[in-house]
């Protein structure tokens, strides 16, 4: 399969009979029943079984990842579940596909989770998360990834500035500010990745956040696979922070203690945590620009359009310049 669809509607002919069918196709009998569930990188839908069963069905962006990186995403969610480890994983079909296509769209399929998102309220909430954090970790740590990109300021950081310097988003008297602080904030990252010393990379999720956990009274699931990649432990880590300095320190004090139970961690990456958040910053208006196109982002982020919203995001990078140089987050 191919899947190379370069389009800038590439979901226009993706419409619910097509979906019912691909699914149909895929060897599970839908009912009708048909919701569109909130995404935006994939087009995503819960839809009913004759049986009163619900699957979830996932069908990629068109020419984002080639097959061989999509099946390695699935294997990956395949081991972690195969090691008890609470990952929503695709269904295998009978002929051991987990990646199907139809009408030029590719596609996966899988079980139904319910969940809330997490609130971490709790010290114990916390350290079950990192528990569970280190499992999938202590897992990715076994062989690497050979399809899925690496973790890096160049596609997050310079790609991703070099993108919103050439488009007609950023307004013209912010040109040289952007350029400024994306040149100063880029040059602090990659000092802190080089003075942290060659970390270990591992598999890792890739976009851990609340967001792509489901909180059950079992714990939480994890789901979303789709920015599995190589990378810092910490990266899954430090999206799930937040508040002041002193309230972030104790929430990863208690996530670490329930990771360390299952995945050693070196400590040394908690200096890599600005330099993260930076390069998610960049990255992010850069992904925003890059999808204008798709009508999905312009309902989602209409103020993407405007003077305020650019100069905000001017000021918030400026003020990441001097996080940079802030100590790392006490855990002890």
């Amino acid at each position: 399969m191919s899947g190379q669809m370069p389009n800038a509607t590439p979901y226009a002919e993706l419409t619910p009979d097509v979906v019912l069918d691909a699914v149909d196709g895929a060897g599970h009998e839908t009912d009708g029943r048909i919701l569109a569930l909130n995404s935006y990188e994939n087009r995503v839908y819960q839809l009913g079984l004759e049986d009163g069963r619900f699957v979830v069905a996932k069908f990629y962006r068109p020419a984002r990842w080639t097959d061989a990186a999509i099946l390695e995403e699935h294997a990956f969610a395949l081991e972690l579940q195969g090691h008890e480890i609470p990952v929503v994983a695709p269904l295998v079909a009978d002929n051991g596909r987990t990646l199907h296509e139809h009408a030029g769209y590719r596609f996966a399929v899988f079980p139904r989770q319910g969940g809330r998102w997490p609130e971490l309220s709790s010290a114990a909430e916390r350290a079950w998360m990192g528990r569970f954090l280190g499992r999938i970790h202590a897992v990715g740590a076994l062989a690497p990834f050979r399809e899925r990109r690496a973790l890096s300021s160049q596609w997050m950081g310079h790609d991703a500035a070099a993108t919103i310097l050439a488009s007609e988003w950023l307004p013209s008297h912010l040109e040289a500010s952007y350029r400024s602080v994306t040149d100063q904030l880029l040059e602090g990252v990659e000092r802190l990745f080089a003075a942290t010393g060659p970390a270990k990379h591992l598999r890792i999720h890739g976009d851990c956040h609340p967001g792509n956990v489901l909180w059950t009274d079992d714990g939480p699931h994890f789901v979303d696979l789709d920015d599995c990649i190589t990378g810092p432990a910490v990266q899954d880590l430090w999206l799930f922070l937040s508040g002041s300095r002193a309230e972030r320190s104790t929430q990863l004090k208690d996530l670490l203690e329930g990771y360390a139970q299952f995945c050693d961690f070196d400590y040394g990456e908690l200096r890599l945590i600005e330099a993260l958040r930076s390069l998610r910053m960049i990255h992010h208006t850069a992904w925003i620009a890059r999808r204008w196109l798709d009508p999905a982002f312009p309902n989602a982020f209409p103020w993407f359009e405007s003077n305020k919203y650019w100069e905000e995001h001017v000021l918030a990078l400026k003020e990441q310049v001097p996080a940079l140089e802030e100590p790392a987050l006490e855990v002890f």
